[in-house]
């Protein structure tokens, strides 16, 4: 059996560095990945997932909210990257969406972000580190649940902003210990799971090794829901 292709848009910044580990997680998750972004070849068609990876803050025009002096933005991978995640909706291709990602994920569908997350949520504890030093509750009854366990997890953190008014077909699936969101979901039948951490810099860790393996078995086109993707990915021999 081929190994499903995954496209991973990253930033122009740090790609050249977060796609390796990215790329490498997918292939221990029986992919394989190739690298997207502006100005390179994207077509969805073409590939059975997608991972939206970190990086810049995105901009408040394409969701109409207010720009904080803070941000570092890169409208033109908005404008790219919102593209590609309506066009994985309209071909019920899988979505991955790791800390900006998560973001896209949640404005592509209509929703909104807070633009200074920890000056909206200042019981949540700050931390910028790929360590995990960051703890996580993940919410019952979700796939992620399903994915990694209903046990508290410990993450890492890089993010300013985070997810404020949920989109389209998308609820919580983990927040953090002052209640900020820190994953969602899609609640439909295709796999679409957004995590504000980064589970790249985590492949030591079964549980985040899971959420590529999520994404590969949603991708291998073996047919059902995302729960059914979900049911394949914690299967014996599959995340090890």
């Amino acid at each position: 059996m081929s190994r499903p292709l995954i496209g991973v848009t990253t930033s122009s910044r740090s790609g050249w560095r977060i796609f390796p580990l990215i790329a490498l997680n997918i292939r221990l998750a029986g992919g394989r990945a190739v690298r997207w972004g502006v100005g390179r070849a994207s077509d969805v068609a073409r590939v059975d997932g997608i991972v939206i990876g970190g990086g810049d803050d995105i901009s408040p025009d394409i969701y109409g909210g207010a720009l904080v002096a803070t941000a570092r933005l890169d409208p033109d991978r908005d404008h790219y990257e919102r593209d590609l995640v309506h066009a994985a909706d309209a071909q019920s291709k899988p979505v991955l969406g790791i800390c900006r990602g998560a973001q896209m994920l949640n404005v592509a569908r209509g929703g909104t972000l807070h633009q200074d997350a920890y000056e909206v949520h200042r019981e949540s504890r700050r931390f910028r580190t790929i360590l995990p030093r960051k703890t996580v509750r993940v919410e019952r009854g979700t796939l992620l649940e399903i994915l990694a366990g209903p046990q508290e997890m410990r993450v890492n953190a890089l993010h300013s902003q985070a997810v404020d008014r949920l989109g389209d077909g998308l609820r919580v699936a983990a927040r953090d210990s002052g209640g900020m969101i820190q994953a969602v979901e899609c609640a439909g039948a295709v796999f679409a799971l957004g995590v504000q951490w980064h589970p790249e810099h985590l492949i030591y860790a079964r549980r985040q090794r899971a959420l590529f393996a999520a994404l590969t078995a949603a991708a291998a086109g073996d047919g059902g829901t995302a729960r059914d993707a979900v049911a394949r990915a914690i299967a014996p021999g599959h995340c090890k």
